[in-house]
Formats: C-alpha cells, structure tokens, sequence
C-alpha cells in the first residue's frame, strides 16, 4: 500500500507531529511498509492456532488471599475530618 503526500500530511495533522516536506516521501516508504507487513500477517490462516496468554507458557505463582493486616478504621476514621456511618464524607465535585 503506498500514500501520497496529501495522506502524509493527514496523518501527521492527526496525530499532531510537524512533518517537513522533505521527509514525506521517506515517510511515506515506511508507512507502506509497515502497513504491507500487517497485511501480510492478516493473510496468514490462525484457525487453528490456540492463543496464548504467556509467549514461554509460564504460570504466575499466585499467593493465597489472606487478610494481613489489622482492621484500623476507627484509628484512621478519628482523624478523618468528617466521617458517617464508616464512610468518609467529601465536598460534592459534581452536581
């Protein structure tokens, strides 16, 4: 896929970056590239291909989901400039 210079500078005002006019034509080689590379891998059939969520098939050790910590809310509630019913009470930001 190739681009002129009119779709150079539509990207480049998208994407809000100054682009020279002596860059576009390379610019434009790379783009063609890097879009004809994706067209490639579409084409290739994966309908049979399980996805994985690891490249190297590891696991993630996981540890249990234990409470380790004291309940300190009352302590941190005392300093707290306005609470209720356990709940800290802020200024309302949006009406």
């Amino acid at each position: 896929m190739s681009l002129d210079q009119n779709d150079i500078a539509k990207l480049a005002r998208l994407a809000r970056v100054n682009v020279a006019e002596s860059d576009t034509a390379e610019l434009s080689q790379r783009i063609g590239d890097i879009l004809n590379m994706v067209d490639a891998m579409q084409a290739v059939d994966t309908t049979n291909v399980v996805p994985m969520a690891n490249p190297h098939d590891a696991t993630q050790r996981l540890r249990a989901d234990e409470v380790n910590e004291v309940n300190q809310r009352e302590h941190f509630q005392k300093i707290a400039p306005q609470t209720a019913d356990g709940l800290y009470l802020v200024p309302q930001v949006i009406e």
